[in-house]
């Protein structure tokens, strides 16, 4: 018994001493997409912020391919220490569930992935090329029921984050339109802008100058609420359809973390994302800070990842 009890402080005495040393190296912040983006947006001004806190280097490292599983894989699969977090978005699930469609296994599980913090919910904005005749979704949703199967959307890609919300509405409206993928969000919106494709969706930072310029139309926003860049586009569901969707972006790292190690991290974190620099770096691209602690982050994740899951599974083999 004497021993047990030894061996059971020694274990506590050395998980806080590793807890009181966090960090005791290099912290690598992955993003698993090209540079640019969303996931940029709030990983350079995390990584300085995180390299001040900490006096530790806090390298942003693009691991891009696989509609984001490389990089979420490379995280998944290192050592349980808190020192490499991954900033992504809801394609974290959305491969895992195109996988199941085709009989893939994953290169990675959710198992593998401890959530951190949420830093920011933005709905998506749909847009219209502004030669289509309307002005909300609503209307765009009465005009595809008459001239079915004409007008076109693009995507950053098949089961993506700005494909998955548009085909709820086209299920939800019961509507047809031809998908028309691309390589990523710009090209996406390259192909509205150009009048290539009617409609797309995208982020409000990706969005919002093309609708200042008058170049693309809001007409419809997949929140909960309006968002303040697009005080005048109601919700989906303000419309009377309903659809909610959200580009989040989210901080995880490798799961397995001892308890007192994940605290550490996470009042880094919490520290990190409510600092001046961080919210007003999103703010300056129209992004909305969100931050929620590990808790409310999985709450919100487990109900996204339901609603994304469905549409998934309704839109198919492509």
């Amino acid at each position: 018994m004497k021993r047990m009890l030894l061996a059971i402080a020694c274990a506590g005495a050395a998980s806080t001493a590793a807890a009181q040393g966090f960090p005791n190296k290099a912290m690598t912040i992955v993003v698993p997409n090209p540079p640019g983006g969303m996931n940029q947006i709030h990983a350079q001004p995390l990584s300085a912020i995180v390299e001040r806190l900490t006096k530790q280097p806090a390298p942003v490292v693009n691991r891009s391919g696989g509609t984001a599983a490389v990089g979420t894989a490379f995280v998944a699969n290192q050592p349980a220490d808190g020192h490499t977090l991954l900033v992504t978005t809801p394609n974290i699930y959305l491969v895992i569930e195109k996988d199941k469609l085709y009989g893939i296994k994953s290169p990675y599980s959710l198992a593998q992935i401890q959530p951190v913090a949420l830093m920011s919910a933005d709905p998506l904005i749909m847009v219209t090329h502004p030669s289509v005749p309307v002005k909300t979704a609503k209307e765009f949703a009465a005009l595809l029921k008459k001239k079915t199967g004409v007008y076109t959307f693009s995507s950053s890609g098949p089961y993506g984050i700005t494909h998955v919300p548009f085909e709820m509405f086209i299920d939800t409206v019961g509507i047809k339109m031809r998908h028309v993928p691309t390589t990523g969000g710009g090209p996406a919106i390259t192909q509205a802008l150009g009048g290539h494709v009617d409609a797309t969706a995208s982020g409000a930072a990706a969005i919002h100058p093309h609708v200042v310029s008058g170049k693309l139309k809001p007409i419809g926003n997949t929140g909960a609420k309006r968002h303040p860049s697009f005080p005048d586009t109601p919700t989906f569901q303000e419309q009377g359809i309903d659809v909610e969707a959200y580009l989040w972006v989210g901080l995880f790292t490798t799961a397995g973390l001892p308890d007192a190690t994940l605290n550490q991290l996470r009042e880094l974190v919490r520290k990190a994302a409510h600092d001046p620099t961080f919210v007003e770096a999103l703010k300056n691209v129209q992004v909305i800070p969100d931050y929620r602690d590990v808790n409310e982050f999985k709450a919100f994740f487990d109900a996204d990842y339901k609603r994304m899951a469905k549409a998934v599974q309704k839109i198919g083999k492509i």
